[in-house]
């Protein structure tokens, strides 16, 4: 009889440490139980701790209460200004009644995320591309509230929606590198205006006050030059001095020609006394000087002696001031009579050849 006793308390003690195992749950700090007793809801949430159900009657549902970060899959869509691209978003909610999440949707994760991507390809709809690509928090607002609002229902709080990303085709993108940079251009030009307009004020402003000072002037042109023969690879060239300017600006208009004349090399006809005592003009061009000399040398090569004098008349001279009269033209006479004398008589007609003579100018 004890011994049957015996068994009996064993066995009853078996039966309750495996209705003990059978009954017992730990729900841990970031879950809340929802507990379904023969498929009724039953009162109040379990909060985190041990807790105990009626094994074969309770069904306890362990919902998590943490945020849950949800990538929304990338939406192709067509945006109000007719541009096709491809937006991806990212979704950040959590369950704020564990009840309405097990009882009023099948699984909200789920819902969730295609209420998510229905609202996403409504925003692309709605929205232009420079709203999707400059404007994104007034979207990412407008996509929360969305959300948020069939959301509630299912006991579940959206706390923010992120656009993360824009595909937009090859063709798009170098149509609005192209503006960006014409853009940019255009602000390089303004700005390169303003600078010059700016630093042509200052300019009218030094040379006005360099023209109160003549000598600023030569001294920014050698500071100028200084600044250029700094650099080795450089050649500076200064084709006529200052003084010459100067000059220029204080002669008159027959000095300045007669000056600018003498700086170009080009020769000045003067009058120059002949061995007659007449006046001649002197060759203007190298050609003329050159020809001179051809006739004296086949004139001394065939022995004719060039005879100034009546024989030949004096052509009038264009004198650009007044021909030089004095003791040394009366030298230059007495020289030329001089060398008339003794000069050689000349041969016989019949041995003479005959020189081409060309016109005095």
């Amino acid at each position: 009889m004890v011994q049957e006793l015996v068994v009996a308390v064993i066995a009853a003690i078996c039966a309750l440490g495996l209705y003990g195992i059978s009954a017992a749950r730990v729900i841990k700090q970031y879950e809340r139980g929802v507990v379904l007793r023969l498929g009724q809801l039953r009162e109040g949430v379990r909060g985190p701790g041990f807790t105990m159900i009626v094994p074969f009657v309770d069904r306890l549902h362990k919902v998590n209460m943490q945020i849950v970060t949800m990538p929304v899959p990338a939406q192709d869509g067509i945006t109000r200004d007719n541009v096709t691209v491809r937006v991806d978003a990212v979704i950040y909610f959590k369950v704020v009644d564990a009840a309405d999440a097990v009882i009023r949707v099948e699984d909200y994760r789920f819902a969730v995320s295609q209420m998510a991507q229905t609202s996403l390809r409504s925003i692309i709809g709605k929205s232009d591309l420079d709203d999707l690509l400059s404007n994104r928090e007034r979207l990412n607002q407008g996509l929360e509230l969305m959300i948020d609002s069939p959301a509630i229902g299912w006991g579940v709080q959206i706390d923010r929606v992120e656009i993360k990303d824009v595909s937009l085709p090859e063709t798009m993108k170098r149509s609005m590198a192209r503006q960006a940079e014409a853009d940019r251009e255009r602000r390089a030009r303004v700005i390169n205006a303003d600078a010059e307009l700016q630093a042509s004020k200052k300019l009218a402003e030094a040379a006005k006050q360099m023209s109160e000072q003549p000598a600023a002037l030569q001294l920014r042109l050698l500071q100028t030059v200084v600044a250029v023969a700094a650099e080795k690879n450089s050649t500076l060239v200064l084709p006529f001095p200052v003084e010459l300017l100067r000059f220029l600006e204080r002669a008159t208009p027959a000095e300045a020609a007669q000056a600018v004349r003498a700086v170009s090399g080009a020769p000045v006809p003067s009058a120059v006394p002949s061995a007659s005592g007449g006046a001649r003009t002197e060759p203007r061009t190298s050609s003329e000087a050159a020809e001179r000399s051809e006739v004296g040398e086949a004139r001394e090569a065939s022995g004719v002696p060039e005879v100034s004098g009546a024989s030949e008349a004096p052509t009038p001279a264009t004198p650009v001031g007044e021909a030089p009269v004095g003791e040394a033209a009366m030298g230059e006479a007495a020289i030329g009579e001089a060398a008339i004398d003794e000069a050689p008589p000349p041969r016989a007609a019949s041995r003479q050849k005959p020189v081409p003579t060309q016109p005095r100018v």
